[in-house]
């Protein structure tokens, strides 16, 4: 399983890294390893793009569910085993859902694994015999730097508190274009509770690791802005048959899309 991963995933992303490295140095802009972060981290969120415009189509969804739990919770309040139950019945009614949000999770974590292996021990001299033949020579040791003041095989906490900052900004604007009702409790956890924790998380991982994040936060930001104009200007432009239909979570108009949905319709 190891070796799968290694030849699979992490060769393939620390030759692409390497090659984003010599690729810069090439047309003249000197070899900075954190600029070949920046692009490997562009190049892997275009290629998952499908799953996250997916995971964002599947939220209505979510929502529902969660909708759905807090009514079990309630409906029964005292009684765990029955309570259990109605979750587990729930959940298996919904087996989409829930297989999205764990592939999501598994790859991001194998991404955040192969990211601090390539800056721990990878780039340093280690791991440098994975590259492929048939890459170009390139000048070592590299110069594992961004912008040359940023050493990227060590915690950073100027890089930490611009992550945090945008996992703030991130949240935040989540919650103004967000379409849905959003209640005190969850403007409390993803405004004050999220950036913090992430803070803590990442204060001791690798800048390399850091500046992915950072990057990987901009391009959902982006992507949150992109759909948000989207609602808004078919809002704006729609016709008026359109405009007396529901707007589902991609802000696509749908004579399918209910109305309303109810915690009591459990399935």
């Amino acid at each position: 399983m190891l070796s799968a991963i290694i030849t699979f995933l992490y060769q393939p992303f620390l030759n692409l890294i390497v090659f984003f490295y010599w690729m810069l140095e090439a047309i003249g802009l000197g070899g900075d390893m954190g600029i070949a972060v920046i692009l490997l981290t562009l190049v892997i969120r275009v290629l998952l793009l499908p799953i996250t415009l997916a995971s964002h189509r599947s939220e209505n969804e979510r929502r529902e569910i969660e909708e759905k739990v807090h009514f079990i919770h309630d409906h029964y309040h005292g009684q765990p085993i029955d309570r259990a139950a109605a979750i587990k019945k729930l959940l298996r009614a919904n087996p989409r859902i829930l297989f999205a949000e764990m592939f999501m999770f598994v790859i991001q974590m194998l991404i955040a694994l192969i990211l601090w292996r390539i800056f721990a021990t990878g780039l340093t001299g280690e791991d440098l015999h994975l590259l492929y033949s048939w890459m170009p020579e390139i000048a070592q040791p590299f110069n594992l730097t961004f912008l040359g003041r940023f050493d990227l095989t060590h915690p950073d906490w100027q890089l930490n508190v611009v992550q945090a900052f945008l996992v703030f900004v991130l949240e935040t604007v989540s919650i103004i274009t967000s379409p849905y009702r959003v209640s005190r409790a969850e403007v409390v956890r993803v405004q004050l509770v999220l950036p913090i924790v992430s803070f803590g998380i990442f204060a001791f991982l690798p800048a390399g690791k850091k500046l992915f994040v950072i990057t990987t936060l901009s391009f959902s930001l982006v992507i949150i802005l992109a759909r948000s104009f989207v609602r808004w200007y078919r809002k704006i432009f729609s016709s008026p048959e359109l405009e007396s239909l529901p707007i589902d979570e991609s802000g696509i108009h749908s004579a399918d899309a209910p109305l309303n949905s109810s915690p009591n319709s459990l399935q």
